[in-house]
């Protein structure tokens, strides 16, 4: 499913009117928030997917990961995780599914969190996943609606996870060449979160499926401003841009661009980047929008963060790419 057949599904539902959510489905928030008392709220989110590499303990770590960063997006901490199984009983040996469940639970636990439960369906696929529960200040959340013109753009982790992965499946990766992503697939956001919040910002999303360009433009909708962004600035891992002009893409991508497409002043922008940029990503790093007297010490607290563009005032185009 892409952005643009989420916004047609979710168009009809009703908005809550309960004052206690406080992030719910009206926004493309993270995660929900509903506030449990005046200095508490629980922070929800839930993840899951079929494999995309073929270790099934490094799967397990990739997938909670990536679920756990919906929390961390939200400046929370989380606290507790139930897990999400397809299981293709008969076709795979069961030690397989120990592995993945292994990996995330270590994983989980890496993050301060408990796993407390789960449930399993027979599939047809292996599929994993979790929901996780996370708290935080009800003052003290980041959302993607909180960007203010004059912010700049922080990213935590390099692009091209969905690009490397597919190339890797279909053989036409270097060996070794996607190690790099695999370790930060399976790296907590946990740091950048933290930093987040010990400088007091507000706005923060991660990347994910909806690519660079799809969560970008969430923040700036949300928002109600413009947003501009250095391409060459951009953290990108080895090997990806060549495996695009070798004609790797995904469907994803194709569904992310063509719902962005209408928001974005490309520029000069080349048709390897504009790839790049609608790449799905899994466990992707933050996007952060922060002032700009806090970006040298947030930079200082996140190892490899850049500084990547800027927030504006909201102009024709929701993203300008320079």
């Amino acid at each position: 499913m892409g952005p643009g057949d989420l916004v047609e599904a979710l168009a009809p539902l009703a908005r809550t009117a309960d004052e206690r959510v406080l992030v719910g489905h009206d926004t493309f928030d993270d995660a929900g928030v509903f506030a449990l008392t005046s200095d508490l709220a629980l922070v929800q989110t839930v993840d899951f997917f079929a494999p995309i590499v073929d270790d099934p303990y490094t799967f397990g770590q990739i997938a909670a990961a990536n679920a756990l960063s919906d929390v961390f997006a939200m400046g929370a901490e989380p606290i507790t995780a139930l897990c999400i199984v397809g299981f293709p009983t008969g076709k795979l040996p069961i030690d397989i599914l120990t592995e993945v469940l292994r990996g995330g639970l270590d994983k989980v636990h890496e993050a301060g969190a408990h796993i407390v439960g789960g449930h399993t369906v027979v599939d047809e696929e292996m599929k994993y996943g979790l929901a996780v529960t996370g708290t935080v200040h009800p003052a003290r959340i980041l959302t993607n609606v909180a960007a203010v013109p004059g912010d700049v753009l922080v990213l935590t982790k390099p692009l091209g996870t969905g690009i490397l992965t597919t190339a890797e499946k279909r053989g036409r990766l270097p060996a070794g060449a996607l190690e790099p992503a695999i370790a930060a697939m399976r790296s907590l956001n946990a740091v950048a979160s933290k930093a987040a919040r010990a400088l007091a910002l507000r706005c923060a999303t991660d990347i994910t499926g909806f690519g660079f360009l799809g969560h970008a433009l969430h923040v700036a909708q949300g928002s109600e401003v413009s947003l501009r962004v250095n391409v060459a600035a951009l953290p990108v891992f080895d090997e990806v841009r060549q495996a695009i002009a070798d004609g790797i893409s995904t469907g994803g991508a194709e569904r992310n661009r063509v719902y962005v497409e209408p928001h974005v002043e490309w520029g000069s922008t080349s048709s390897v980047d504009r790839t790049l940029l609608v790449d799905p990503q899994t466990s992707g790093g933050l996007l952060v929008a922060l002032p700009a007297a806090k970006v040298e010490d947030y930079l200082a607290r996140v190892p490899g963060a850049v500084a990547i563009g800027e927030v504006t005032s909201r102009r024709a185009n929701a993203i300008t790419l320079v």
